[in-house]
């Protein structure tokens, strides 16, 4: 249906391992891909584990995205905790974790998290509300810099925080969710195909999935009050590379657009830019307001750096 973007979920499988297993439809499936990021992982499902919310109405399913670093151990401490399922495979992507772990799904809705996330107490009790008033609808949550004390760290979810103030001014009429905290009804993400998987890293499979949904006419809603706290330690490499590889992803995200026949996304006005370095100096981080506009500014040297290589065909 969009090239290469979907692939078909074994619905006969999941159906008959139902009927061998019987049991009570959870309200959610909370869906963690990992990637050889053990003590993250800990880290991630001892905050699920502590969520006010009846173990159960929520399943957790863990994605294995071919760790190098074995999470058996990691898995099996938290058996008697959570109603856990762990699922391994190739290293290929967390879009294609992602859909993996919504093929062994049971719950009504879907709920995504990344392994170096710690969702807040009340996430999933939050989320069932917006999702019982809307259910039909996409709901994004908000992300949190859990280390305020890494530069780099600070500055990539300041930039995400302006993104999301700027895509979703009107929460009942948002465009852009990160992946590390969404929530939807399970029938309908199997329907558009699930994230698409032509996006090999955790760059613009999220925008483009926002994309889709919007394009069949489905309303997204975001709701701040859903938070998640993300952990994701960055050196000004890892920041490069980061904003490199969205700029990558951007890249596909054009691509798989022109194969659907969507129009050209209009270029965002200068405003746009001009507000995005003013942006730090009214946010009161912990780290200096003119060091995080400058990492806004080689922010989009990376970006437009890896949206070019891959333009004219290098992909590393």
């Amino acid at each position: 249906m969009y090239g290469k973007a979907s692939k078909p979920f074994a619905r006969t499988e999941i159906a008959q391992l139902e009927l061998e297993n019987p049991m009570e439809q959870p309200f959610f499936s909370t869906i963690v891909p990992t990637y050889n990021r053990p003590e993250r992982l800990t880290v991630c499902l001892k905050a699920i584990a502590r969520l006010d919310y009846p173990l159960d109405r929520f399943e957790v399913i863990v994605v294995d995205d071919g760790s190098e670093m074995p999470i058996e151990s990691v898995i099996e401490s938290f058996r008697e905790q959570l109603n856990l399922t762990s699922i391994a495979q190739r290293n290929s992507g967390p879009a294609n974790a992602r859909n993996n772990g919504a093929t062994r799904a049971k719950g009504k809705f879907l709920v995504f998290t990344d392994d170096d996330c710690m969702p807040a107490p009340d996430w999933l009790k939050t989320l069932e509300i917006h999702c019982t008033q809307a259910p039909n609808c996409l709901i994004g949550g908000r992300t949190l810099n859990a280390l305020p004390d890494n530069l780099y760290s600070t500055a990539s979810q300041v930039l995400i925080d302006y993104l999301y103030e700027y895509y979703n001014a009107d929460r009942e009429r948002s465009s852009f969710f990160t992946s590390n905290n969404l929530a939807l009804p399970a029938e309908r993400f199997h329907a558009l195909g699930g994230f698409d998987t032509t996006f090999p890293l955790a760059a613009g499979e999220d925008r483009e999935f926002c994309d889709r949904w919007l394009q069949h006419g489905y309303q997204m809603i975001y709701a701040p009050e859903a938070r998640v706290y993300h952990a994701h330690r960055l050196t000004l490499y890892a920041f490069w590379r980061q904003h490199y590889n969205y700029g990558r992803g951007a890249f596909c995200f054009h691509q798989v657009r022109a194969r659907r026949n969507m129009e050209h996304i209009k270029v965002e006005p200068l405003s746009f830019y001009f507000n995005l370095l003013k942006y730090p100096f009214s946010q009161g981080t912990s780290q200096p307001a003119p060091a995080i506009a400058a990492l806004f500014i080689l922010s989009q040297i990376a970006n437009s750096t890896g949206f070019f290589w891959k333009t004219i065909g290098f992909s590393k």
